[in-house]
């Protein structure tokens, strides 16, 4: 008996090491970019019925696991409130520092409002670098105004 999402998260990400399944190929198999499919394969975004059988069968899942992936996550669950993760302190660390600067450049740009997280899309790609591979992240979200009333 399945009572909550992180249960099946365990069981992908179980499934994932036991096969050395990568995220972009579950990803191609999906249809959907690795980003997306890996957020909601880590429990933060639903599958539709079709996208989640296929997550199914690729990870072995119980009936009972594939249907917990069509319900809506509770969203932005990280396990501490400041990030011990090396890597995600990392992106804390650009949100502390850069966080104003980027609020300030998009209000100039665009006027009051904020960018979309649920009108949006992510890119992370490999930039070779002779002094070293970079992550390239792009990150794109829709502008949503604030409105007067």
């Amino acid at each position: 008996m399945i009572s909550h999402r992180q249960q099946v998260t365990d069981m992908i990400i179980s499934a994932k090491v036991l096969k050395s399944i990568k995220w972009a190929d579950v990803a191609e198999k999906i249809g959907l970019s690795k980003e997306w499919v890996t957020a909601a394969c880590l429990g933060q975004m639903a599958f539709n019925k079709e996208q989640a059988e296929k997550i199914g069968e690729i990870f072995g899942l119980t009936d009972e696991a594939i249907a917990w992936l069509q319900i809506v996550p509770y969203k932005g669950s990280l396990p501490t409130s400041v990030p011990t993760d090396p890597l995600i302190y990392r992106w804390y660390e650009v949100v502390s520092v850069y966080s104003m600067t980027i609020k300030e450049l998009i209000h100039e740009e665009f006027g009051d409002g904020i960018m979309s997280a649920i009108d949006f899309s992510m890119d992370i790609q490999r930039e070779n670098n002779p002094n070293g591979d970079r992550v390239n992240v792009v990150l794109s979200g829709k502008f949503l105004p604030y409105k007067t009333y």
